[in-house]
């Protein structure tokens, strides 16, 4: 578990009069690798020296080290930190440390992927990941035409906790391929024989690559990819590039990251759910000030057990009916 801290220089000139004066906070990320995190962590940073709060920085060795961000909450509750924001690397097992930081009196805000169930935490602000799936799968349908109801598709997940990040976008990307879902909470159950296989990644390119190279001894002729996110992308194309089959499948996925959008301007990646993380990161900053003050909590998106920070489809081959922007565009709002 790493650990840094951020005082605002504005802290100074709060002191005397200001809510946040004395205010500590805490961001608990999955790891401090991925491009994605990195951009949350500067959000928060920036926005907390804006403020005037005390941000503590913890982050997990890599996705799914559940002990170090058990450790790191802790570590929140120790230092009396009046909130903590956390991607949670386990949306369950972490439940119980979350639910003693809220006994202790902080505000616990879940950036990207939601606890189960969503009000383990006081709040989530997140991207409607289902929604996330769902573009890129309509895409893919989309731009296979006929040839998707023939479809040999390979799906690259996160990991083998299935935490709900991992779920709801796959199962988003079946909806909208118009893969028939059995339990929306389990990846793997699904009896659509276009459905090659799952295998995980941990959310990286090595992983993306192993898994690629997994899935494709299953059934050489796989034709579209799913992956959880622009790093596992990037692996999934190296491992079919390998071979002489980067021509052979679609590869789509969700992240906005900026390497991950060039990699659609280059033909790599197909299409891609743009999500904001510093967006979510510099949001949760604010209601923890807000919290500090005056006990105010966050209120959800209307009809959603979480505030929806949006999600927009890239893409340089548009087709009918699904609203996207071209990665020139995406180039300009994109992170890392």
């Amino acid at each position: 578990m790493k650990k840094t801290a951020i005082l605002g220089a504005t802290a100074l000139g709060l002191m005397a009069t200001g809510a946040w004066a004395e205010t500590t906070a805490c961001l608990i990320t999955k790891t401090d690798t991925n491009p994605f995190f990195v951009k949350m962590k500067e959000g928060a940073s920036a926005k907390a020296k804006e403020m005037g709060i005390t941000l503590n920085t913890y982050a997990g060795k890599l996705d799914g080290d559940v002990e170090s961000q058990v450790a790191a909450v802790e570590s929140c509750i120790a230092a009396g930190a009046k909130g903590i924001l956390i991607t949670p690397s386990d949306s369950r097992a972490l439940a119980p440390a979350v639910t003693k930081a809220r006994e202790a009196g902080a505000l616990v805000i879940a950036l990207d992927t939601p606890f189960e169930p969503a009000d383990t935490a006081d709040a989530t602000f997140a991207t409607d990941n289902f929604k996330a799936g769902e573009l890129i799968g309509q895409w893919a349908k989309a731009k296979m035409g006929d040839k998707a109801a023939d479809a040999k598709i390979g799906f690259l997940d996160l990991n083998p906790s299935q935490v709900s990040v991992d779920y709801l976008r796959d199962q988003g990307f079946m909806k909208g391929f118009g893969i028939d879902i059995k339990d929306e909470k389990k990846i793997g159950d699904e009896d659509d024989p276009r459905i090659v296989g799952h295998d995980v990644t941990n959310g990286n390119e090595q992983g993306g690559r192993t898994a690629m190279e997994n899935l494709l001894q299953k059934d050489p002729g796989i034709n579209v990819v799913y992956t959880i996110n622009e790093p596992a992308a990037a692996g999934a194309y190296e491992a079919l590039k390998s071979v002489g089959m980067q021509d052979q499948a679609i590869i789509v996925s969700v992240d906005g990251g900026c390497p991950g959008v060039q990699n659609v301007k280059e033909g790599i990646i197909g299409a891609t759910s743009m999500q904001f993380p510093l967006k979510m990161a510099s949001m949760g900053i604010e209601a923890i000030a807000a919290f500090a003050k005056d006990g105010t909590k966050p209120q959800n998106s209307e009809g959603l057990d979480f505030y929806n920070t949006g999600v927009t489809l890239i893409t340089d081959q548009p087709v009918d009916g699904i609203d996207s922007i071209s990665s020139e565009e995406g180039l300009k709002q994109c992170w890392g």
